[in-house]
């Protein structure tokens, strides 16, 4: 099978890795990585973004070894539009969070008008922190949470270490 998925992936995190995970236990994998100028404005809120040639860096790092582990090939490409490569033929399979359902289904309602075959949408559970909150690129860029959920020394109640 032909795995679709696309995102920012800014930083990578363990929700990510859920969803990486799932793709490559189905197929090999194609990921859309949003662009330079695509990125902010897939955002809720307004904060930087890395260029897509550090973030591309990081996710082929990343991928590497889940490829490897379930000896599966994977392609990083450019994605321009919220709906990007997924609309174009040769997937099988979406791979979505729970909050980016209703995208799988537009991307299925532009398949259907280009006469291609709808993708089977498969969602994965959000990965959550220690403190039960959903783990996001945002809260980990706030200093709220590692890559793994885990709270930050000055989150946990524990002062933060000094650099002296």
């Amino acid at each position: 099978m032909n795995v679709v998925l696309g995102g920012t992936f800014d930083p990578v995190h363990d929700g990510h890795r859920a969803l990486f995970e799932r793709a490559f236990e189905l197929g090999d994998v194609t990921i859309g990585l949003t662009s330079d100028e695509l990125a902010p404005k897939t955002r809720n809120i307004d904060r930087r973004v890395r260029s897509f040639e550090e973030r591309r860096e990081d996710l082929a790092d990343e991928l590497s070894s889940l490829a490897e582990e379930y000896d599966r090939s994977f392609e990083i490409r450019q994605l321009d539009s919220p709906t990007g490569i997924a609309t174009e033929e040769g997937f099988d399979v979406l791979i979505v969070s729970p909050e980016t359902e209703d995208g799988a289904e537009a991307v299925n309602e532009i398949r259907a008008e280009k006469g291609l075959e709808p993708l089977e949408i498969v969602i994965v559970d959000h990965v959550y922190a220690e403190d039960g909150d959903i783990i996001s690129s945002t809260r980990i860029v706030n200093g709220e949470i590692d890559e793994h959920g885990n709270l930050t020394p000055e989150r946990n109640g524990r002062p933060a270490a000094s650099c002296e």
